[in-house]
């Protein structure tokens, strides 16, 4: 089954476009939206480009159902996540497209592709950003130093205590997977596992976000095993991934792992796929102006590509 990956577009009308014009001309089964998909919070330039202030609706949607309506039956199946920087607010607008057929919302949910089970998770570890809609503790009730909690912070809609102060990835993630066999099953999750070459960030480029959401609110059973590349970058990178996550895949061992969430990881590393046990797993996260396209084939995964276009 020939799939698309993408993730981490936030709302740049350009990469759709272009991820558009690649369905129509390659014809995909299934395409994979990894989370981050809306425009960050503090940018305003889509509305006056769009013509319109309902990025989900009067873009989003609208561009899935020309595609339906050019492909006809040859349309491909679209499964989607949100992401830490999509404000949850938009989520009643992802549910309510789903339900007309549109796509697949499979956060915190099961879905059937083929002989695969694709399980969608959107949460992320504590970050030093504000807004707290889709982040979570991870094992346990802490924070790596220069985190901000949880509880801390804001979110887009209300959000019970007991789930923005007691949750965590790894409870989450028990209740979703249960005791299936994940031999052949996709995990969609936004974060990556830790201490992968998919996790590796930088201490900067998380200043450099949570100063930009700030000044937006001022106003209102194996270590990771490459498949090729250069390795891990040097310096000043650090694991940014979720340790819960990690340890699922490392006990677990789904056929494969998407991710995205950490743009910078691919160019630290020099490598945009990692392997822990048999599991394959594939970053589209990017950090510069173009689209990241992984292929990858469900029988032949291990020959996937990523494109920068």
């Amino acid at each position: 089954m020939h799939c698309f990956f993408v993730s981490d577009l936030h709302g740049e009308v350009g990469r759709y476009q272009k991820l558009f014009t690649r369905i129509v001309e390659e014809r995909p089964a299934a395409v994979f939206l990894g989370g981050d998909l809306l425009p960050l919070p503090e940018d305003e330039d889509w509305r006056a480009l769009l013509g319109t202030d309902d990025f989900v609706s009067g873009f989003l949607v609208r561009g899935f159902q020309r595609l339906a309506t050019v492909l006809g039956t040859e349309r491909p199946r679209v499964l989607l996540i949100l992401g830490n920087r999509d404000l949850r607010l938009c989520e009643p607008a992802i549910e309510e497209a789903a339900a007309l057929g549109t796509w697949d919302y499979v956060h915190g949910r099961r879905v059937e592709l083929g002989p695969h089970a694709v399980y969608g998770y959107a949460n992320t570890p504590p970050s030093p950003l504000t807004m707290k809609d889709w982040e979570r503790y991870d094992v346990e009730r802490a924070c790596a130093p220069g985190q901000l909690a949880p509880e801390a912070g804001d979110c887009s809609v209300p959000i019970s205590t007991e789930e923005i102060a007691h949750g965590t990835l790894r409870d989450d993630l028990a209740a979703l997977l249960g005791g299936a066999d994940l031999s052949q099953a996709i995990l969609l999750c936004h974060a990556p596992p830790f201490d992968t070459a998919l996790d590796q960030g930088t201490p900067a480029s998380e200043a450099e976000r949570a100063s930009a959401a700030a000044s937006a609110a001022a106003p209102a059973s194996a270590r990771a095993a490459p498949l090729g590349g250069t390795g891990r970058g040097a310096g000043s990178a650090r694991s940014l991934g979720s340790r819960a996550l990690r340890a699922v895949i490392e006990e677990r061992q789904p056929m494969l792992g998407l991710h995205g969430h950490i743009h910078e990881a691919a160019r630290l590393t020099g490598r945009w796929q990692d392997r822990i046990g048999r599991t394959l797993l594939f970053t589209a996260a990017h950090d510069g102006p173009e689209l990241a396209l992984v292929r990858f084939d469900t029988e032949f995964p291990r020959q996937a590509t990523r494109e920068l276009l």
